[in-house]
């Protein structure tokens, strides 16, 4: 087994602990042991050549992240910020304990850690990729829930936000993906207001 296999089963072990399940065929999955599965599989379809490390920060993007809780934090934006910022600390230091166990140097190690804080947006090729592969599991597989539970204009905002945070290459891919009427139809209208407010 080689050592990027080990990592993302125990990765994978460790989101399959998450007691909040989604239905998928009938069957109740760990949110976030599908939500690593959707990642890695976005990744391959988008970038196909990507590194070792960058698939590795991709799977470990959620890892255990109900233990931190949203409402753990002020539900205002500086709250939510202060949540996003421990986030990315903790993903870091909860794939930094496997690594170390699986055949990963230092240097390595912290190359994951910088991805999964998401450092150096836009000048990092592979966090800006990292950052657009979550954007487009947002976009594939949940923002029917999202448009579900709140007004248009909120998902409009919302997906233009998204689309602000992801690259050309990322816009690309977007276009191509299978979306609902509704969410196609709300990103037709953010990629217009984006383009108008660029």
């Amino acid at each position: 087994m080689s050592r990027l296999t080990k990592a993302i089963a125990r990765i994978d072990a460790a989101n399959r602990q998450d007691p909040n399940t989604v239905e998928i065929d009938g069957t109740r999955i760990p949110a976030e042991l599908i939500y690593g599965e959707r990642m890695s599989a976005m990744l391959a379809r988008v970038y196909p050549d990507a590194s070792e490390l960058l698939q590795i920060a991709v799977r470990a993007q959620h890892i255990r992240r109900w233990e931190i809780p949203r409402d753990s934090y002020p539900m205002d934006r500086p709250g939510y910020l202060r949540w996003r910022k421990e986030l990315g600390r903790k993903h870091a230091e909860w794939t930094s304990e496997i690594l170390e166990t699986t055949g990963y140097n230092a240097d390595e190690i912290a190359r994951v850690g910088t991805l999964l804080r998401k450092e150096n947006l836009r000048r990092d090729a592979e966090t800006q990729a990292l950052e657009d592969i979550a954007a487009l599991v947002f976009l594939a597989h949940y923002a029917d829930d999202f448009a579900a539970k709140h007004p248009p204009e909120k998902v409009v905002t919302i997906l233009v936000k998204t689309l602000a945070k992801m690259s050309a290459h990322g816009h690309e891919a977007a276009s191509a993906l299978d979306l609902s009427p509704g969410v196609r139809s709300a990103l037709e209208v953010a990629v217009a207001q984006a383009s108008a407010g660029s």
